[in-house]
């Protein structure tokens, strides 16, 4: 009884308010309040303004070995990687196709929504001084992630003789990467003046800026949605949401059972950060290589309602009772 009261708690108290905030950017969409021009502003301003602060002040108040925990880094991007083959495979068991659709089935099956959605569920379940996994993760995400789509991408669409190109552009894209800049001052900034507070003045201006970060990151996810439609590939990303729901969070477990022990609240970072529905940087990527973009739309709308179940028992779980 204890155990169920727990777990009520955990999904009253963190869960529901998280995809509350999501369901009122769905209907507020819905209801023609806010239309896409106030949904691309609200993502503009998550993406270069709320969200940096919050990453800088994350990663500049804790030490190097925290901020970079390699039994995390292990078992996270070990399942992603993973789970990004097994994805990409199944796909080209189901249905042969062009090697570069198969490159989107891989990135929709492993790619989290860490960014939008990881860190405000981090904020409402644990606080700010325990986003270190969740900062970790969007860098392996942004960095990692999207890196190998797109060598892979650069390199199919060159037919074999692009791979330099594909390098330089990430690499531009990795600098211009806000989330990426933000971090990587942080991270500057705790290892060059270790144990030394940021000053007050830009502490409090970052607080206040990433305020808002969460409830509008989670508000244009709702916004976004609400702009989608299931017109393609159902099936498909039915799929491809079980992967990223359950296999991928499944193996990241298993990890970290064996090969990368961690403390529990790693160990439950990984696993709830690994669960996170299909981020909507995939369809960025889609959009950009004019591929795949429908059924990505609609792989990243499956995983997000049907994690509503999935986060609510991991979170009942792992999350604090508070």
């Amino acid at each position: 009884m204890t155990s169920i009261v727990r777990a009520m708690s955990v999904v009253f108290n963190v869960a529901l308010p998280v995809f509350a905030i999501i369901l009122a950017g769905v209907l507020a969409g819905k209801a023609k309040l806010l239309g896409p021009a106030a949904s691309e502003a609200l993502n503009k301003f998550v993406y270069w303004m709320a969200l940096p602060p919050v990453l800088f002040l994350g990663t500049a108040r804790r030490s190097l070995p925290e901020i970079f925990n390699g039994p995390f880094i292990g078992a996270f991007l070990g399942a992603m990687l993973t789970v990004y083959a097994l994805g990409a495979l199944a796909g080209w068991l189901i249905r042969r196709e062009r090697t570069q659709i198969h490159c989107m089935q891989g990135l929709n099956a492993s790619f989290s929504n860490t960014g939008y959605m990881g860190i405000p569920l981090f904020l409402a379940a644990f606080g700010p001084d325990h986003l270190a996994p969740t900062i970790l993760a969007t860098v392996i995400m942004s960095a990692v992630m999207v890196g190998i789509a797109v060598i892979w991408l650069e390199f199919a669409n060159s037919h074999g003789n692009g791979l330099g190109k594909a390098l330089r552009d990430v690499g531009r894209a990795l600098a211009k990467n806000p989330l990426i800049v933000a971090t990587a001052l942080g991270i500057a900034w705790s290892a060059l003046l270790p144990g030394v507070a940021v000053p007050k003045p830009v502490a409090t201006f970052c607080e206040l800026m990433g305020a808002p970060a969460g409830p509008c990151a989670l508000f244009a996810i709702g916004l976004f949605l609400a702009t989608q439609r299931l017109t393609a590939g159902l099936a498909e990303a039915g799929w491809i949401s079980a992967m990223k729901l359950l296999v991928q969070p499944a193996l990241t477990w298993v990890l970290t059972q064996t090969l990368f022990p961690m403390d529990p609240f790693w160990t439950g970072s990984a696993v709830i950060l690994a669960a996170l529905p299909t981020g909507a940087l995939t369809f960025v990527v889609a959009q950009q290589y004019q591929l795949y973009v429908e059924r990505t739309s609609s792989a990243i709308l499956v995983s997000t309602v049907l994690s509503v179940v999935t986060l609510s028992a991991l979170l009942a779980v792992y999350a604090p009772v508070g």
